[in-house]
């Protein structure tokens, strides 16, 4: 599918759908009780349903109640099931830590993108915990895992993704005893802290005590009526849209969140911007703007949408976190140099810093989501800005995350 943007004025207020982050955990959460729980404001991304469809085969019962999703949790956990997660990469890594809970015969595989994705934390934690697995394709999807994780003090290294942490954060209160998890060289820590909340929610209670995470056992997941935020990796499009000029009002964010994208109000400030967060919504005032430094090692997903935030702030922008970029969708670091050359865009890649050269005017031109959602998305706002038109090659990417994304954007075009 090939999208196409058209440079001008827009105006509108965005309800921003539900956070798929939280959304994948509450699912899970819930399928894991012993009794009925209420989801609200679920959405419906892809990796949304990706979980949904798994914690059914699992053995969780689901029923819609109007917009309620009411989840019946697992009565017996299977003693064998094969899960794909589709392209879910959170979805993958928090199924294969609670499947690694019990001792049973369990495949996991995916599609798209989620196969070409390091699955190589598994792979040294299995090693260690003596737990039979095979991977069919290195260290990625599909695996097969056979054996039961033991409880006790357990040490790894959290620098690949934080969504190993909150698999195992999940998974060691089903086990029989107490367990110690500590976490060297830990990333996302908000998302872990994310993950932590939720178990709350549900009955569980993780003590963090530094990079140390106290767990223990023989916890039972407690049914609940639980709501999901509004995404603040969604609604970062829409705020830079609004920082660079137009017209929109961002609704349905929670100023408490623990999400890690909301920090992107912190680059915003860094750009010499005003954050208006009125009764309507949320609005960014980037009249003043200027180039910006930001570090972006622990919300690492907003780099699409601060690329083009400085893409149009002139001036030369600086974003550290790099590392953390090659193993989503796509190589995210990369893709972005490649694509914004194409319509003008000078960005550098050195070592873990992205230097971003903005001008006061870009053309347009063709460019490629690379499958990835949130490539997709970010020229979707670019395309606002430039001299002519943008046409996006794959832009049903969006459909991973947010589906009504290009509906939402047309429909503000003045």
């Amino acid at each position: 599918m090939i999208q196409t943007i058209f440079p001008g004025n827009y105006s509108g207020e965005i309800q921003i759908p539900a956070s798929k982050s939280d959304g994948q955990r509450a699912l899970l959460a819930a399928a894991l009780t012993q009794g009925k729980s209420q989801i609200h404001c679920l959405g419906n991304s892809k990796d949304e349903l990706a979980m949904l469809h798994c914690i059914e085969q699992l053995g969780a019962k689901i029923s819609w109640k109007g917009n309620v999703l009411e989840v019946e949790g697992i009565t017996h956990f299977p003693k064998s099931v094969t899960l794909n997660c589709d392209e879910s990469g959170l979805s993958s890594r928090l199924l294969i830590a609670i499947c690694a809970m019990y001792s049973g015969d369990y495949h996991l595989t995916g599609e798209g993108s989620l196969l070409s994705r390091s699955m190589e934390f598994y792979k040294t934690l299995f090693d260690e915990q003596n737990i039979q697995h095979t991977f069919s394709n290195q260290h990625r999807l599909p695996m097969h895992i056979q054996g039961a994780m033991q409880a006790g003090t357990i040490k790894v290294d959290g620098s690949q993704s934080s969504q190993y942490i909150s698999g195992l954060l999940m998974g060691l209160p089903l086990l029989p005893a107490d367990s110690i998890l500590i976490v060297e060289n830990g990333v996302s820590i908000p998302y872990i802290q994310m993950t932590i909340n939720t178990l709350k929610s549900f009955g569980v209670v993780v003590v963090q005590e530094g990079n140390r995470y106290l767990v223990s056992g023989k916890q039972t997941y407690q049914s609940t009526h639980y709501e999901v935020e509004g995404d603040w990796s969604s609604a970062s499009y829409w705020l830079v849209a609004s920082a660079i000029g137009q017209d929109i009002t961002v609704q349905g964010l929670s100023p408490e969140s623990l999400q890690a994208d909301k920090a992107i109000l912190e680059a915003f400030e860094n750009a010499g911007c005003v954050v208006r967060n009125g009764e309507n919504g949320l609005q960014i005032d980037g009249a003043n703007r200027q180039s910006f430094e930001f570090d972006a090692t622990n919300c690492p997903d907003l780099f699409p949408a601060l690329a083009t935030f400085a893409a149009c702030t002139p001036g030369i922008s600086k974003i550290k976190g790099v590392n953390r970029l090659q193993n989503k969708e796509s190589d995210r670091g990369k893709v972005l140099q490649t694509e914004f050359n194409k319509i003008g865009i000078r960005i550098d890649l050195n070592d873990n810093e992205m230097f971003i050269y903005g001008q006061s005017t870009i053309q347009g031109g063709r460019v490629s989501a690379n499958n990835d959602h949130r490539i997709a998305m970010c020229f979707g706002i670019m395309g606002m800005f430039t001299e002519s038109l943008i046409e996006i090659e794959g832009a049903e990417a969006v459909s991973k995350s947010y589906p009504r994304f290009w509906e939402e954007l047309l429909s503000t075009m003045i």
